[in-house]
């Protein structure tokens, strides 16, 4: 296991080092529209190491087709470990998704050399029932089964309304329920458990193992509930990292899906500071 010890914050102390800082680029996603090379270049520069895309399309990410992103990561000693895909249900003429032309994703996605692939977001006419979620569930097996046969993890990121009780139960659970232990693991969104009133933790220990990525994205303090730097909201990082052994972490990746300064690249450097004096 990466993290010798989940028993106290102690224990993270002992494991600097042992994860590579990773971020995922929608945080950037303005700037790789309109520079992905010199985009990537500042990450590399920052110091992170693991990347998290999203926005794949028919093979190519912003414009560049997989060789040339596999090369560009190559050149920058960066790896991409894991992509958001969508279920592709309401968007049926995009070519990438896990519903249209999904093993192709996974061929593209495994020639990147990733170790995930991960769902990223349920719209709402894809959540309104429990009927629905059970069907995610479905697919989630059924493009696991897929994603094993390539030599991937699929995954399920989450948000806040997979917390919200559907005719007394609870979408995110039913979800822990039916997906195969095996095909379908948990990406942990801290920021969205927090702002759902969840104890992460509660659930690393419930569901020890399960939980082998997380987006580690900080909320400032306030009604607001804003996104923040890691570091600079009310999250105690100390603390969530002392569950990583329990949770079955592999990878982190910070998030900031928006910022009042407007500079994400500022943000995302103070993040990295924060972490590596923590970890």
């Amino acid at each position: 296991m990466l993290f010798p010890s989940a028993c106290a914050k102690e224990s993270a102390g002992t494991a600097k080092n042992t994860i590579a800082p990773g971020l995922q680029v929608y945080t950037i996603r303005e700037a790789l529209a309109e520079d992905f090379e010199g985009s990537m270049q500042k990450l590399a520069d920052i110091g992170y190491v693991n990347i998290e895309l999203f926005a794949y399309r028919d093979g190519q990410y912003f414009g560049y087709t997989i060789p040339e992103v596999k090369t560009l990561m190559s050149d920058l000693e960066m790896q991409v470990k894991s992509s958001h895909v969508s279920t592709g249900w309401t968007s049926p003429d995009v070519v990438g998704t896990m519903t249209n032309n999904w093993e192709q994703t996974v061929q593209d996605a495994a020639e990147l050399g990733q170790d995930y692939i991960v769902l990223a977001y349920l719209t709402e006419a894809e959540r309104e029932t429990i009927d629905d979620y059970k069907k995610v569930a479905e697919l989630l097996n059924s493009c696991g089964e897929t994603a094993r046969e390539a030599g991937l993890q699929m995954a399920y990121h989450n948000h806040a309304f997979e917390f919200e009780t559907i005719d007394g139960q609870v979408p995110y659970d039913l979800l822990l329920s039916e997906c195969d232990e095996e095909l379908v693991k948990f990406e942990m969104d801290l920021y969205w458990t927090k702002r759902a009133g969840v104890n992460a933790a509660d659930y690393f220990e419930k569901h020890s193992g399960r939980f082998p990525l997380w987006h580690v994205k900080d909320m400032g303090a306030g009604e607001e509930q804003f996104f923040a730097a890691v570091g600079e909201g009310v999250i105690d990082w100390e603390e969530m990292f002392a569950h990583a052994e329990t949770a079955g972490l592999d990878y982190y990746f910070v998030e900031q899906d928006a910022t009042k300064s407007g500079k994400p690249f500022e943000e995302i450097e103070k993040s990295i500071s924060y972490l590596k004096s923590i970890l």
